[in-house]
């Protein structure tokens, strides 16, 4: 969709579409870009999705896109809107189908040099003990009851039973369990979808990588995050899989019938949506929030996985090497949550949906680990294959602007069928593995859709978000091992 000749320029980062744009408008739609990602949205449709999130019941001050937006189901992904907790809607398109796809960074203070020689052998083993790829399902084979435990509790259950720690939980949003979720919300097709899902990375854009920080920009903040240049660190990129996906399938075939009888008109059906205080409203919240639930489970797993692999190759060759694996922090992506802003001057709860978006929260708020706490939130933004990610911290100005919330990654500018048809996978992993980066991923198709050139520039993303106060930069990561499905 081409800019609306109603655009005007707020900032050399922030561009607004004001109310008048649109008789059904509710309120501004704002987007976080430079001219260049401009012009790149231009070639979908995310820029009308985003008038479109502009006429939702309940909506607050602004309906607001990140940098690396782009086309999405409903929303557009990068899309981020607060409704009124009284009388607003809650919508699985706002949330997404990949519910609480997120990010967890571990931090080691080993440097490059100490496994270089081990990082084949690394890869090789994370590689196996992770299972990756499209319905690949993983050694945990959970019964229904089990299941009903994991969407309640999260990852806590599983720290419980002597997997991790208490450290790990009070380094994760919401630690690692979020409030309200009620299994029986979730059908038994979504709860047979993630039986055997637990520990599982899956498709698409999910990876897991090992990094070395290449750059630090704040030692302050860098140094409350445990994180020092040259050291190694892991991310793990995934969310709750097969469940997450079904829960929000159950729930937008439930909402779109309902919407006439509530009230509800909508440019474009992908945002059906329900009031949040109703019965069908309700039920979708508890859903997604033990689908979060499964997701944090998911990465807790997956952790643990990759602590023993880290152990069981740098063993034997690291001797008394300091080879754990502290957990940093782990955010949620794709997520809908009450939280309480001051809007107006006023403290407001909202219903918060991020889809594809960040919580970062700025210091001061409880909601943040003890330890971080003077500084700010971490925020975890990954790169894509062969360019940086980064760590940045939340700030007060972030609270003010953008309800505490960043970009979550680079975003897409080209699509997985337009990145098959114009990049070679072969090709690819012998470029990334002449830069010195290991790959373990067995579909050359899998390495062409995620190839950097089909997505935006992370550092010209990051750099917007750092200018705009979003969230400020802390330091810059440089991935060494790609470990990721078809």
């Amino acid at each position: 969709m081409p800019l609306p000749a109603s655009i005007r320029k707020i900032s050399d980062e922030i561009w607004e579409i004001p109310r008048s744009h649109r008789a059904d408008m509710r309120v501004p739609a704002r987007i976080y870009a430079d001219e260049v990602l401009l012009k790149e949205i231009e070639n979908d449709r995310s820029i009308e999705q985003l008038i479109n999130v502009a006429t939702l019941p309940g909506i607050q001050k602004y309906a607001l896109a990140m940098p690396d937006m782009h086309e999405g189901y409903g929303f557009p992904i990068g899309g981020v809107a607060a409704f009124s907790a009284e009388d607003g809607i809650i919508s699985p398109g706002g949330v997404g189908y990949d519910i609480n796809c997120g990010v967890r960074l571990l931090r080691s203070s080993l440097v490059e040099g100490d496994v270089r020689l081990h990082l084949p052998a690394l890869a090789n083993q994370i590689f196996r003990d992770v299972p990756s790829g499209v319905g690949r399902g993983g050694r945990t084979k959970l019964s229904v009851s089990e299941m009903d435990q994991v969407l309640l509790r999260g990852a806590q259950l599983m720290v419980e039973r002597g997997s991790g720690s208490q450290n790990d939980l009070d380094h994760s949003e919401e630690s690692s369990s979020m409030p309200g979720a009620d299994p029986s919300a979730v059908s038994d097709h979504a709860k047979k979808r993630g039986l055997d899902q637990l520990g599982t990375l899956g498709s698409g854009n999910h990876f897991l990588e090992i990094q070395v920080i290449d750059e630090i920009f704040d030692s302050a903040a860098a140094s409350s995050f445990g994180l020092k240049q040259g050291c190694l660190a892991v991310a793990i990129h995934c969310g709750s899989r097969g469940i997450g996906h079904q829960i929000a399938t159950d729930y937008i075939r439930l909402m779109i019938p309902k919407l006439a009888g509530w009230g509800i008109a909508l440019p474009d059906r992908e945002l059906a949506c329900a009031p949040i205080g109703s019965p069908e409203g309700q039920k979708y919240y508890s859903a997604m929030a033990a689908a979060a639930n499964f997701a944090w489970c998911n990465r807790h797993m997956i952790m643990e996985a990759v602590r023993a692999a880290w152990r069981r190759i740098l063993e034997p060759a690291l001797k008394n090497a300091d080879l754990t694996l502290p957990l940093v922090y782990d955010v949620a992506h794709n997520v809908a949550k009450r939280e309480t802003h001051v809007i107006d001057g006023r403290s407001v709860e909202v219903v918060m949906h991020r889809k594809g978006a960040t919580r970062a929260f700025g210091p001061g708020r409880p909601e943040i680990p003890d330890a971080y706490r003077q500084i700010g939130q971490p925020v975890l933004i990954p790169g894509t294959m062969g360019t940086a990610s980064y760590v940045l911290a939340g700030t007060e100005q972030g609270m003010e602007q953008a309800f505490g919330t960043s970009c979550h990654g680079a975003g897409r500018r080209m699509s997985r069928a337009a990145a098959k048809r114009t990049v070679s996978g072969p090709e690819l992993r012998q470029k990334l593995e002449s830069q010195g980066i290991v790959i373990r991923c067995d579909s050359a198709r899998g390495l062409a859709e995620e190839a950097p050139e089909a997505y935006k520039d992370v550092d010209r993303v990051v750099r917007i978000v750092d200018r705009a106060g979003l969230a400020r930069k802390v330091a810059r990561l440089k991935p060494i091992a790609v470990i990721k499905g078809g």
